[in-house]
Formats: C-alpha cells, sequence, structure tokens
C-alpha cells in the first residue's frame, strides 16, 4: 500500500525537538524509550522492517511500527525563503559571532508552530535546530541572513551560499531501494530494539540534508 506524505510526519519527524522531551506520540507514552537518529544509505527493506548503513559505518536494522509513513525531501532555494514562512535551521555557531546554517527545511504553511523552538541537534557537534518563523530575510553580498523568532526569542542565522535549502514531498515505498539516503528519527526501547514511525528518503537526486 502506498504512504503518501500526511501532516502529522512534518508535526513528528525534525518538527519536535527530542532532546527537550517531546517525541512521537510513541516516545510520550513510554518515558524509557531513547530517541534515535539515523542518517544513512539503505541495505534492505522488506516491508516492515529497514536496514541501513549509518554514515558512521554501523550497520542498524529498524523495526517499522504499525502505520509508518515514508515522505522525501525536494530541493527548494533560499531565494524562496520569505518573512512569515516557518522554518527548521540547523545551524553552528561561527568564529564571528551568531550561527550559520548547516541546512534549512521550509515547513508547509499548515505546520507554521510544530515543535517551536531552538535545542542541540546531532547533524554535527555543537549543531543547533532552529524551528521558528522567519521575521525578515535579507539578501547580502555573502548570501542571506535570516531572523526567526520564537517564544519571544529573536536570533539570526547567517545561510551560506550552497547551504542546502528543502521542503517536504511525497514518496512511497517504492523509493526505499538499496543505497538511497535516509533520515530517520526512531526510538531505542530498553530491550534494544530500534522502532520507527517515519523514514525521509532522498529522490531525484535531494538527499536528506538533515
Amino acid at each position: 500500500m502506498l504512504r503518501k506524505l500526511l501532516p502529522a510526519l512534518f508535526a513528528a519527524v525534525v518538527a519536535l525537538p527530542l532532546a527537550a522531551g517531546m517525541g512521537s506520540p510513541a516516545f510520550a507514552q513510554n518515558a524509557k524509550a531513547e530517541p534515535v537518529r539515523v542518517r544513512g544509505a539503505i541495505v534492505a527493506f522488506s516491508g516492515q522492517a529497514l536496514t541501513v548503513k549509518t554514515r558512521e559505518g554501523q550497520t542498524v536494522d529498524l523495526a517499522l511500527a504499525q502505520g509508518w509513513m515514508v515522505s522525501s525531501v525536494a530541493r527548494a532555494a533560499v531565494t524562496d525563503i520569505k518573512p512569515g514562512d516557518y522554518v527548521g535551521i540547523a545551524s553552528l555557531p561561527t568564529k564571528d559571532g551568531g550561527d550559520g546554517a548547516l541546512e534549512v527545511l521550509i515547513f508547509p504553511p499548515a505546520l507554521k508552530g510544530a515543535g517551536e523552538g531552538s535545542f542541540g541537534w546531532d547533524l554535527k557537534p555543537n549543531s543547533t535546530m532552529t524551528n521558528a518563523t522567519v521575521a525578515d530575510a535579507v539578501k547580502g553580498v555573502n548570501g542571506r541572513t535570516v531572523t526567526v523568532s520564537y517564544h519571544g526569542k529573536e536570533k539570526k542565522i547567517a545561510i551560506p551560499e550552497g547551504t542546502p535549502v528543502v521542503t517536504f514531498a511525497p514518496a512511497t515505498e517504492a523509493d526505499l531501494k538499496p543505497g538511497a539516503v535516509v533520515f530517520v528519527s526512531a526510538e531505542k526501547g530498553t530491550g534494544g530494539a530500534v522502532t520507527a514511525q517515519r523514514v525521509i528518503v532522498g529522490t531525484n537526486g535531494v538527499v536528506p540534508p538533515m
């Protein structure tokens, strides 16, 4: 059965700060579950199980929960970012002060406010994920700087040239092919089993940058 992108997917994937204890409904019900983010390439897919070779070189077996969902990402442009947009930006502190973006995810309007806040992220050491509304976006000679607001706070983030900018797009099980790059937000139970409710897969040459 083909599983298309659903609004619930957005709200539970990178939109929710697992580090702050706000995971998927299953995680909320099981406080002992450990959030796990898996980034890597598919080794095998069998309908209810996914094997991934992670970017760290490990092989991880993921059980796919009942009703699991799959989506992909589509390429966007920095010029697509407008005041009022709701975005998720992974960033790192820069040597000159402030933050520099590692990637930008533009959320659909219906999900504005999902997982709002700024919290630790594991894309790179010391990285942060900020889910916030764009207050302004200024084009400069070295790229674009956006001011985003969340919970009454503001944060300026520079988006260097070449920074991946994406939005969500539909996908199906047929896209889960060996070698396809995936990002999976999963949960590790007390017994060590890793379970996922959603998979984001790279398609059409665009890989999940988060």
